[in-house]
């Protein structure tokens, strides 16, 4: 009987563990390096008290590209209030140039590079990793997987999502 109960504990935790952090939980702390100037970037004091969106994403994924110029429009209507867009490169595997990337989208935001560590610290599976957090931190928004086909139908849907959050979290 009591093995029965720790093996099933262990499964209930390693299925937790499986779907890292979630909304309501405290998103872990990182340093990296920002492709766009070579500074360092420290988590959660690049927050300055004020929510950000994180963006996992690599130069070939085409979700990641059709939802750009959105995040590209949430950046410029929402800067007023403080709200950073911090993206990550991740799971890149060689195959493009973040940096040169990065230079063409034409709207400031932090872009960490070599970021798969921390990816797999949010437990990000798959491109693009969407969220957004709190002032203080924490898990406001996690992007839950779809079956929609990349382009606009997604990325809209996304775009709605994270403008619901961040006009809470603004007070918009």
């Amino acid at each position: 009987m009591h093995r029965k109960l720790i093996a099933a504990l262990l499964l209930c935790l390693l299925t937790l563990t499986a779907f890292g952090v979630t909304e309501g939980d405290e998103a872990p702390p990182w340093i990296g390096t920002n492709l766009v100037d070579g500074s360092m970037v420290e988590f959660p004091a690049i927050l300055n008290d004020q929510p950000a969106v994180l963006l996992f994403w690599a130069t070939w994924c085409p979700y990641c590209k059709a939802f750009m110029p959105y995040v590209k429009k949430i950046q410029a209507e929402y800067a007023q209030y403080g709200v950073r867009i911090i993206s990550f490169n991740t799971k890149e595997r060689g195959i493009g140039d973040p940096k040169a990337y990065i230079d063409t989208l034409g709207f400031p935001l932090v872009a960490v590079a070599d970021a798969d560590d921390i990816a797999r610290r949010y437990a990000v599976e798959f491109i693009p990793g969407l969220m957004v957090v709190s002032g203080d931190g924490m898990i406001a928004y996690r992007r839950r997987s779809t079956d929609l086909p990349a382009g606009k139908t997604v990325s809209q849907q996304w775009d709605e999502e994270v403008r619901r959050v961040l006009d809470r979290l603004v007070d918009r």
